[in-house]
């Protein structure tokens, strides 16, 4: 595995992701945004942020996985999420949480979390792009 994920000591300890991505290894994955598309250019989750966070993982997992990698190779995430609110925080987690138990782990690289106007059509409500580091 090319990636260490660590919480330094004097950085808060977050629960949903680590602070730091050590990345040892010598290949470069990057990722596009994957939005709620499931493998037939359908949207997944229609008004359903959790629904749409579950696919997006789902689809990375899958971008990872045709490149010979998984998400315990991923550097770093970031979140965009269409008229972002501090409400909308439990939603996330559990599109999250969703996905992790279909995967069978929590991923928890550094991540960046961004509020947009709007994403490329109307019904999708986030996007999450990936950099990964492979052996």
């Amino acid at each position: 595995m090319a990636i260490t994920l660590v919480n330094p000591t004097g950085l808060p300890e977050v629960d949903v992701y680590r602070q730091v991505s050590i990345a040892s290894g010598s290949k470069l994955l990057f990722v596009a945004g994957q939005v709620a598309w499931g493998a037939e250019g359908a949207t997944v989750g229609e008004h359903d942020l959790a629904a749409q966070v579950e696919q997006c993982y789902l689809n990375i997992a899958t971008a990872l996985s045709a490149a010979g990698g998984s998400f315990h190779d991923v550097a770093k995430l970031t979140v965009y999420v269409v008229d972002w609110r501090p409400d909308k925080m439990p939603l996330l987690l559990e599109g999250m949480s969703r996905a992790a138990a279909k995967l069978g782990f929590t991923p928890v690289p550094p991540a960046t979390l961004l509020g947009v106007a709007a994403l490329d059509v109307p019904e999708h409500l986030v996007e999450i792009e990936a950099t990964a580091v492979l052996d």
